[in-house]
């Protein structure tokens, strides 16, 4: 950068603004170095959208390896540094946490809006008359989906299976996605609750626990909680039926006191009597879950090896320093309530389950609490033949579990295979049409944005992406339901989305769009990068100063 760009003249005498070494970029050429950087985090992730997508193995600093086609898991575990990347990673997890589903759609589409912005620059449009041109476009977008999504039934197991269904297409659980598409279609029906007026589906509540060993198909639903511990006493019984379950944030254990105490003990039968009240105790604990009918305890706390003794002596089965989160799923499971004092136990405080039973997953012991009678918390034990396929199976169910709760909450669908976005853009340029101005040349430039999401996805499933936009254009014109055509990447043509069972959320759809719009906006905004110089080691720093001493220029360059 130039001497100019830090120091400013006033009366011919220069004034530093800046700290030496501090980096500038402004005007057209700070655009173009975010666009440039924005448009490079967009295109790889362009080659994992759709069925036909491709995946990106990531290696990090320590060696580990993921290997996934999921947006958010590979813009946060590709280690962006240049602050522009940083923002599209944000906007990727936004629409992860909101809606679980459509961040490769939200990062593809911002990178399209870009580079229609820059075109748009080139012929000296105003960043802020592109961004308002966006907005009006994306209100448009919104509103006519909206217009045409269809409402579905929050109890119809079927849609709910094909949105599940949809999510899965071309990742590594595609040939079982249809029996992890009713394993989340069914796991979100028990776990969804009506608050007031509105409905809920906490994913908090479905538990999804993973142990490799055995294939895919094992893969397998509980009505019920996985404890990922063992039975605390070799002797206990290691299966239960009608399980009534004692759920404890409390210790079956005399618990030490906080401060250090002595106890002066002048006679040897003291010590007996000591130990034997101790014995009481622990006895009284374990009298007091027998007399309630209990026999299964769970407890967050610990279980001294008396209680042990006695509880195994009576036939109940424990299991000691259960996590807090897996008590509380099994608070929800079996209708229990947690108790945190043992006098305070009653009967009606017990929750119930069918069966509860320790086996042998893998080289691990665990614990199942199933056959739950309406269990507000269930559990997906996720099996597959190796680690790495384990964890992007868990991925691929994630997302699947989150469209099944979006359309929980929101039941309104629309067709998949970028059918949504050729409606829509149909919709903008009816706007665009009606618009004077230099915004309506942003509002086309969003139209044909909204385009590069079909386009890619024929472009990944090795189609002439031209030759099936036109078509798809001429569909969506032509016939009074072109609004359900998209592309199947399976047979290289345009067909019925709906008829294919390929149908999205319409909440993940205009999340995407939302973010995507709001990430440009932000981007075109910036019109200057000022960034700080590098702290400077002391040794460096002295060296550098003894060689200015010594005749250097002092350039700022």
């Amino acid at each position: 950068m130039s001497q100019q760009a830090y120091i400013a003249q006033i009366g011919g005498v220069p004034v530093l603004v800046l700290k030496e070494g501090t980096q500038r970029a402004f005007g057209k050429e700070a655009l173009r170095i975010n666009i440039m950087v924005a448009k490079a985090v967009s295109e790889v992730m362009r080659t994992t959208l759709g069925p036909k997508g491709m995946d990106k193995m990531l290696i990090d600093s320590l060696g580990d390896i993921t290997i996934t086609n999921d947006g958010a898991t590979i813009l946060n575990e590709m280690d962006v540094q240049h602050p522009i990347g940083k923002l599209l990673v944000e906007i990727a997890k936004t629409q992860d946490d909101e809606v679980g589903d459509g961040t490769t759609t939200a990062v593809v589409l911002a990178g399209a809006l870009l580079d229609e912005a820059e075109k748009l620059i080139e012929k000296n449009i105003h960043p802020t008359v592109i961004i308002s041109g966006f907005k009006k476009g994306l209100d448009a977008a919104i509103q006519y989906l909206t217009k045409i999504a269809t409402p579905v039934d929050r109890d119809n197991i079927d849609v709910l299976k094909k949105v599940a269904a949809t999510s899965m297409h071309g990742k590594i659980s595609e040939t079982v996605k249809d029996q992890f598409a009713e394993l989340a279609a069914r796991a979100v029906s028990m776990i969804k609750e009506q608050r007031g007026d509105k409905w809920i589906a906490d994913l908090d509540n479905v538990q999804l626990v993973k142990k490799h060993g055995g294939s895919l198909l094992d893969t397998q639903l509980i009505q019920g909680v996985v404890v990922d511990k063992e039975v605390v006493h070799a002797a206990m019984p290691k299966k239960i039926t009608n399980a009534k379950i004692a759920l404890l944030d409390a210790p079956l254990e005399v618990e030490k006191p906080e401060i250090d105490a002595e106890i002066r003990i002048q006679d040897p039968t003291q010590i007996k009597a000591f130990l034997d009240e101790e014995e009481n105790i622990l006895r009284g604990y374990v009298d007091k879950l027998k007399s309630i009918g209990a026999n299964v305890v769970f407890t967050t706390k610990g279980i001294d090896d008396i209680a042990q003794y006695y509880l195994a002596k009576a036939g109940i089965m424990a299991v000691r320093r259960v996590k807090r989160s897996d008590i509380e799923k099994l608070v929800r499971a079996t209708g229990g309530r947690l108790v945190t004092n043992i006098d305070d136990l009653t009967e009606n405080d017990l929750g119930f389950a069918g069966l509860v039973e320790e086996r042998r997953v893998g080289d691990e012991k665990m614990v199942f609490v199933e056959q739950c009678r309406n269990p507000k918390a269930v559990s997906i034990l996720i099996r597959g033949g190796f680690e790495r396929l384990v964890d992007e199976a868990e991925r691929n169910l994630t997302d699947a579990l989150s469209v099944v709760s979006d359309v929980i909450e929101n039941p309104f669908i629309v067709p998949g295979g970028g059918a949504p976005e050729i409606e829509a853009a149909k919709a903008v340029r009816q706007l665009a049409a009606k618009v004077s101005g230099r915004e309506q040349y942003a509002i086309e430039a969003f139209a044909n944005a909204l385009e590069a999401v079909p386009k890619t996805l024929a472009e990944n499933a090795g189609l002439d992406a031209v030759d099936i936009l036109t078509e798809l254009r001429h569909m969506h014109e032509s016939r009074e339901d072109g609004w359900k055509y998209g592309i199947d990447a399976f047979s290289g043509k345009v067909a019925d989305m709906v008829a294919m069972n390929i149908i999205e959320p319409l909440v993940v759809k205009t999340q995407a769009y939302k973010a995507a719009v709001e990430a440009t906006s932000m981007i075109l905004r910036i019109d200057e990068i000022i960034a700080a110089s590098k702290i400077e080691s002391g040794g460096e720093k002295g060296k550098k100063e003894g060689e200015e001493g010594a005749g250097s220029s002092g350039s700022f360059e």
